[in-house]
């Protein structure tokens, strides 16, 4: 049983939009369960204002795919729902329809730890409408929040400037789930160790924690407090030291410091929890130099964002270790990502030609792009240059023009034999799994390799540069003239 099998039970087939259920009704209640549809799920902006995004929740997603089943006691549950006129909402039929439902779609998706841009599809599914239809909310669910907490987490790294980052987050994350979801999602962010044990144990990502202020206060001095967890655990002496006072308890540690070297051992550091950090980071710093302790680290927590640290760097704060929290796993200031999961295309039968949809709004960025979408990432020597979405049913010229979505005055031409690769990979085919997810720490190098190869403009907090995506002309081109036509305008 693979890692997020041992979360995600009993049945989860119920963890959907009721919506989703009365439209699978529809569907095989009209005859239109035939049909095959091709849905994207895509993001409209970026998180936190900045200028990239980082994709995670790939591994959870598949094992919801692989195991949505409904079990006796969901159906169970489904014949006693009632419509408007107390009648049973769902016929029998569809009951059992549901019971021996098979998810035989096709699933392509961009690796864990791409980082993407919003318009570009992340996920794509492609089969039998009703399945399609029951994903739409479960993977919504998973991919939105994890990518947010593992964009929080490389916003953060980034300010880190190479530091090490600890996330402190479970006691104030969004419940159970959402605080092994965000532990996972910002390991692959690229921090470099996490206080949820359970995430340590289920995901192999390293747990580390210090002492809580209790401790301390648990006996009669901080001296005393810290000499005796010393005793407990030579090897692993982070001293918490704000307490009653950081300078003293600076000093208190350094004490006890004497006493681990005398008995074969080393402070590891000291950790800073409120005041001023940079200035108290400076004078822990000195300290601990001029004690002998220059490998002991100054860890700095406290409602911690990459914001606050890359200001504190700027103060020429001495912190070594950053713990970060709450706002990374609620991925403070952003509530969600805005995932949307929407149709493209749609066909009478597997054999049968694919037609194009779009969704029309008001809001341009609203707007859906229709097709079977893949986008396709090209390369420089000094790294990437752009995306182009485009249609896998019409494919991609060997020289694409690219046509900003927001903006189709704004055009760019791709040459001819420019490096490039497609970021959708398979990963189920009719509903057989063709991909295999590689390790958690493979997927957190995938993030730095990615960040290292874009230009810093896009990482920067304060108006990042707009990282060139577009749609290929020939898809920019249907798109419109399938808005126009919906909106009866001559075209």
């Amino acid at each position: 049983m693979s890692v997020p099998s041992q979360l995600y039970r009993p049945s989860l087939a119920l963890l959907t939009d009721y919506y989703e259920l009365t439209m699978a009704y529809a569907a095989w209640k009209s005859g239109a369960a035939a049909k095959q549809a091709s849905f994207t799920l895509s993001f409209r902006s970026n998180p936190f204002h900045g200028g990239f995004t980082v994709a995670a929740g790939l591994e959870h997603a598949m094992d919801l795919v692989s195991h949505l089943r409904f079990s006796d006691e969901d159906l169970a549950w489904l014949a006693t729902q009632a419509g408007a006129d107390g009648a049973p909402l769902f016929e029998a039929g569809f009951l059992d329809a549901l019971r021996t439902l098979e998810v035989d779609v096709d699933v392509d998706a961009v690796p864990e730890g791409t980082v993407v841009f919003p318009t570009e599809p992340l996920v794509r599914v492609t089969g039998p409408v009703i399945p399609c239809m029951l994903l739409e909310t479960p993977l919504l669910a998973v991919v939105n929040f994890q990518t947010l907490v593992a964009t929080k987490a490389a916003r953060v790294c980034l300010a880190a400037g190479g530091d090490p980052v600890l996330e402190f987050g479970l006691r104030r994350a969004q419940g159970i789930d959402g605080g092994l979801a965000a532990s996972r999602a910002a390991y692959v962010g690229g921090c470099a160790a996490t206080s949820n044990t359970l995430a340590a144990r289920l995901y192999g990502i390293p747990g580390k924690g210090t002492h809580a202020h209790s401790w301390v206060m648990l006996h009669a001095g901080e001296r005393e407090a810290f000499l005796e967890y010393a005793k407990a655990m030579p090897a692993n002496c982070v001293f918490l030291v704000d307490t009653y006072g950081s300078l003293d308890g600076i000093r208190n540690a350094v004490e006890v410091g004497r006493w681990l070297r005398e008995h074969g051992h080393d402070l590891l550091g000291v950790r800073l929890d409120s005041g001023d950090l940079a200035w108290l980071s400076i004078q822990a710093r000195r300290m601990l130099d001029e004690a002998g302790f220059p490998r002991a680290a100054v860890y700095a927590s406290n409602e911690l964002d990459e914001i606050i640290i890359q200001s504190l760097k700027d103060q020429g704060a001495r912190i070594g270790v950053w713990g970060v929290g709450t706002r990374l796993v609620t991925g403070q200031d952003d509530g969600a990502l805005g995932g949307v999961y929407k149709l493209g295309a749609v066909r009478a039968s597997a054999d049968a030609r694919w037609e194009h949809r779009v969704k029309v709004s008001e809001q341009a960025a609203k707007t859906t792009i229709p097709g079977l979408l893949q986008v396709r990432r090209f390369s420089g020597p000094q790294g990437f240059l752009a995306d182009v979405v485009y249609d896998e049913l019409t494919g991609l010229p060997a020289s694409p023009v690219m046509v900003d979505p927001l903006d189709p005055t704004r055009r760019r031409q791709l040459a001819e034999g420019t490096p490039a690769e497609d970021l959708l990979v398979p990963v189920f085919r009719g509903g057989r799994q063709v991909y295999r997810p590689p390790p958690l720490d493979a997927a957190r190098a995938r993030t730095q390799a990615q960040l290292a190869r874009f230009h810093a403009g896009v990482k920067r907090f304060v108006n990042p540069h707009q990282f060139p995506v577009g749609l290929e002309r020939e898809l920019h081109d249907l798109r419109t003239e399938l808005v126009l036509a919906a909106r009866g305008a001559p075209i």
